[in-house]
C-alpha cells in the first residue's frame, strides 16, 4: 500500500501543465484512440457504462493497456497483454488453451467495441494477436449494465484501430529466441480528397518453435476496415478480420506432476506429452459494423453489429493418472479429435446524451443488446488408443502414434456437444450530478437467458430471467482526488456438468466496491485505491477429469473474496510513463476455509519506460509481474500418506527488460529481453497437471513508420 499512497502524495499537489493529447474528429467521435499518443493511459473510457467518462468519476476500478504499452512492451497476443494488468491472471493449463481470472474468479466476458457474448465453456481456444487493437480496457467487478451476464471479476474490451482521414503507415520485423519471426504492417489511408471515405488495413504473419519439445505455432491475421461520413452528422463503419491459430506438438492438459507417493516428479522445463502430430487448428472470423448519428449537441443514437465465426479442427493426446516412482507406470493415454464449431450474433442499439437538470448537467444512456451463440463439438476416437499405459520413460518422447481415427466424426448426442443460448438485455444508465462535486450512477439490467442442446449425452437447457440493478457514486474530494463506491448484483448461466451429467445452476452473488481516485494532468496520470468484497455462490470448479465421457467435471462452490487493489497508470514524469499495481486478497467458502486456491492471493505488476530529456530518442523500460504460491489438492491418494495429494507453486517474480533507439524519424531498432532472471515456475494449478514457463528469451524489432 506504502508506494501508491506515496505516489498519490506526491503528485496531489501537482500542476496540469501538461496539455491534453487527444482530438476528436472531424465530425462524430466513433472510439477513443490512443495510437497516436505515448501515454500509458486515457482521458475517457467507455467500457462501463456507454458514457464517455472519465476513469476518475467511474465508481469502479479500471485498467488500461494503451497501443504504445503495446508497443514499446511487445505484447503480441492477448496472454502477454494481460499478464501485465495489475489483479489480472493469466492462467495457462496447457499450450493452446486459456483460463482468465479477476478479484478470484474466472472472467468470462471480452468483448470487442463492446460487444461479445462469453465463449461457450469460459475458455479461449487459441492465442489472438493483439495488432488488430487500439487498446484495451479491463473493467473490474461485476459488469453486468453492458453485458447479457454479471460476473464479479471483470469485463476485457477490446477497443479496434479505426482509420485516420490521413495518410500513415507503418511496419516491423521482428526475430528472437526459438526461431520466431513475426511481421507486421499497418495502412491508414483516405479514400478521397477530404478523407471523408477512410480504410485501415492491417496484416501479421508469425512463425515460432517453443522452448517445448515439439511445439511449433503458425498464427496469420488480417483485418480491414472502411469508415465513411454519411453526412455531418453520421458515421458508418464496416469491417473484416480473419485469424489462423495453427499449432504442432500440443498438449491436451499439463504433464502429470507427482508421483503416486506424492513427491514431484523432476521435470525438464522442455517436457511435453503432445506427439508431432497433436495440434490445435483454430481459424476466427469477424465482420462487424456500426453507424452514429449525432442528434444534436448533446444527444447521439449508435447501432452496432458484431458476427464471429469461429471454426476449429483438433487432434489431441491427453494422458491422466500418476506414475509409480518406481515402475514408472500408472499414466494412461485418452487421444480424441474433434472438430468445432461456434457461431455467435451479436446486435446493440443505444441512445446517449446530457441534459440540464438541478443547475448540472445531467447523462444518460438507455439500449437493447441481443446475442445469440451456437456452438458444435464433434468427436473422433480410436478405441484401440484409450486407455494405453504410457510409461514414464516414454511418456515426454513424442513417440505416440496418431490413432487410426475413424473417417467420419461421431454426431450422436451421446459422443457430441450441440448448444444455443440466446441473450437479450434491456439496459438504462442515469448519472446524476446533484451537486457539483457528486455523481451519482443509477443502473438497471433486464435479462432474458435461454439455452438449449446436450453435451455428451447431457441436456444443457435452461430459461432464466434476471433483473440486475446497479449504484455507483462519486464525490471530488480535492481537485485531483475522489471517493467512490459502488453495488452490483451477479447472475451467470452456466454451461458445465457436475457428476452424473448435470448442469450447473446458475451463478447467483453480488459485488461491493469502494475507494479514492486520483486524475492528474488533464487525465494523464490515474490512480485508484480500491477495496472490494464479492459474493459468488454455486461457481464451477474443476473436480477431475471422467475418461469415460472425454470431459473435466465440476462442482458448485460457495465462495467470497475480499481484497484490496492498488493502481495507478500513465505519466509520472516527464519521460516516464508507468503502469502498475498491487492486489492482496483472501477467498473463503462458507465454512470459512480457503477455496479456488489456485488463484493468488497477491499480484504485482509494473510496467515503466524512461526517455531521458537529453537523448529522448532513446527508451529504456522494465517489466515486474509477480505473485504469491498457489496450490491444488488432487482427486489422487497418496500411497504413503493415504490424504490427497497437494500440489504447490511457490510465489515468484519474473523480469523483463526492453531497450529501443529511434535512429530516424521513421526508423527505430528494439530489443526485448524476457524473464531475464531465468525463473522456473508452473504456468497454473487450476487442476492437478500443468507445465512450465518460458525460460529467458530474446527479441529483437525494426520498425518504421511514415
Amino acid at each position: 500500500m506504502t508506494p501508491v499512497l506515496t505516489l498519490l502524495a506526491a503528485v496531489a499537489a501537482a500542476p496540469d501543465t501538461v496539455p491534453q493529447t487527444t482530438n476528436p474528429g472531424d465530425i462524430v467521435v466513433t472510439a477513443q484512440q490512443t495510437k497516436d499518443g505515448e501515454d500509458y493511459t486515457t482521458p475517457a473510457q467507455t467500457s462501463a457504462y456507454r458514457l464517455p467518462i472519465s476513469i476518475r468519476d467511474t465508481p469502479q476500478a479500471i485498467s488500461v493497456v494503451t497501443r504504445q504499452q503495446i508497443d514499446d512492451f511487445q505484447l503480441n497476443d492477448i496472454n502477454a497483454l494481460l499478464a501485465t494488468v495489475p489483479g489480472f491472471n493469466v492462467q495457462a493449463q496447457e499450450t493452446d488453451r486459456f483460463y482468465y481470472s479477476a478479484r478470484g474468479f474466472d472472467v468470462q466476458n471480452f468483448q470487442v467495441d463492446g460487444l461479445g457474448l462469453p465463449p461457450a465453456f469460459a475458455v479461449q481456444v487459441g492465442s489472438i494477436d493483439t495488432a488488430i487493437y487500439d487498446h484495451v480496457e479491463v473493467l473490474k467487478g461485476a459488469p453486468g449494465l453492458l453485458s447479457p451476464v454479471g460476473n464479479p471479476s471483470a469485463v476485457v474490451n477490446f477497443i479496434r484501430k479505426r482509420p485516420t482521414r490521413d495518410f500513415q503507415a507503418s511496419g516491423s520485423a521482428q526475430y528472437g529466441s526459438f526461431d520466431s519471426l513475426r511481421l507486421q504492417g499497418d495502412v491508414s489511408t483516405p479514400l478521397d480528397k477530404d478523407g471523408h471515405i477512410r480504410a485501415l488495413a492491417v496484416g501479421v504473419y508469425s512463425d515460432a518453435d517453443s522452448y517445448l519439445d515439439r511445439y511449433h505455432l503458425r498464427r496469420w491475421t488480417g483485418y480491414g476496415i472502411v469508415e465513411a461520413d454519411l453526412g455531418p452528422n453520421t458515421v458508418a463503419s464496416i469491417g473484416y478480420g480473419h485469424q489462423n491459430h495453427r499449432s504442432t506438438g500440443a498438449q491436451w492438459g499439463g504433464l502429470p506432476l507427482y508421483y503416486t507417493d506424492g513427491t514431484r516428479i523432476p521435470l525438464a522445463r522442455s517436457s511435453n506429452t503432445g506427439p508431432d502430430w497433436a495440434g490445435f487448428d483454430v481459424t476466427d472470423r469477424q465482420i462487424f459494423g456500426d453507424i452514429t448519428h449525432q442528434l444534436n449537441a448533446r444527444w447521439q443514437i449508435k447501432a452496432s453489429a458484431f458476427r464471429r465465426a469461429t471454426d476449429e479442427r483438433d487432434d489431441l493426446f491427453y494422458v491422466y493418472g500418476n506414475p509409480d516412482r518406481t515402475t514408472g507406470l500408472g499414466v494412461l493415454s485418452y487421444p480424441g479429435s474433434f472438430k468445432a464449431s461456434n457461431r455467435d450474433f451479436t446486435f446493440d442499439v443505444h441512445a446517449s446524451g446530457s441534459f440540464e437538470a438541478l443547475g448540472q448537467e445531467q447523462m444518460l444512456v438507455v439500449g437493447v443488446l441481443r446475442g445469440a451463440l451456437t456452438y458444435r463439438q464433434l468427436s473422433r476416437y480410436d478405441q484401440a488408443s484409450n486407455y494405453l499405459s504410457v510409461p514414464l520413460d516414454r511418456l515426454f518422447d513424442g513417440s505416440f502414434p496418431q490413432p487410426n481415427w475413424p473417417a467420419t466424426f461421431n454426431s450422436d448426442p451421446a459422443a457430441s456437444n450441440w448448444t444455443h443460448q440466446q441473450r437479450t438485455s434491456a439496459y438504462a444508465t442515469l448519472r446524476l450530478r446533484p451537486a457539483d462535486p457528486l455523481k451519482i450512477i443509477l443502473g438497471t439490467n433486464y435479462t432474458w437467458a435461454r439455452s438449449e442442446g446436450y453435451s455428451y449425452g447431457a441436456p444443457s437447457n435452461y430459461r432464466d430471467n434476471r433483473f440486475l440493478p446497479f449504484v455507483g457514486a462519486t464525490l471530488d474530494l480535492t481537485r485531483h482526488v475522489s471517493a467512490y463506491a459502488s453495488y452490483a448484483t451477479i447472475f451467470n448461466p452456466q454451461n458445465v456438468f457436475g457428476a452424473g451429467g448435470k448442469l450447473l445452476a446458475p451463478i447467483k452473488g453480488n459485488s461491493l466496491e469502494g475507494g479514492f481516485k486520483g486524475e492528474w494532468y488533464d487525465g494523464r496520470l490515474n490512480a485508484a485505491v480500491s477495496v472490494f468484497r464479492v459474493r459468488q455462490d454455486n461457481f464451477a470448479e474443476a473436480a477431475g477429469f471422467d475418461p469415460t465421457i472425454g470431459q473435466t467435471i465440476y462442482r458448485g462452490v460457495n465462495s467470497k473474496s475480499e481484497g484490496v487493489e492498488l493502481e495507478f497508470g500513465g505519466q509520472l514524469l516527464p519521460g516516464v510513463q508507468a503502469t502498475g499495481g498491487y492486489t492482496i486478497m483472501r477467498i473463503r467458502g462458507d465454512d470459512g476455509m480457503p477455496t479456488r486456491t489456485f488463484v493468488p492471493r497477491q499480484t504485482a505488476r509494473l510496467n515503466l519506460t524512461y526517455s531521458p530529456s537529453v537523448l529522448p530518442d532513446l527508451k529504456l523500460g522494465a517489466s515486474v509481474q509477480y505473485q504469491t504460491s498457489i496450490y491444488v489438492v488432487g482427486s489422487t491418494i497418496s500411497t504413503v500418506t493415504g490424504q490427497p495429494i497437494r500440489v504447490t507453486q511457490d510465489k515468484y517474480a519474473t523480469l523483463d527488460l526492453l531497450g529501443s533507439y529511434k535512429l530516424t524519424r521513421n526508423l527505430r531498432l528494439a530489443v526485448n529481453v524476457r524473464n531475464v532472471t531465468n525463473t522456473k515456475a508452473i504456468n497454473a494449478l487450476t487442476y492437478d497437471q500443468g507445465f512450465y514457463n518460458a525460460p529467458r528469451s530474446v527479441l529483437g524489432t525494426i520498425s518504421v513508420s511514415y
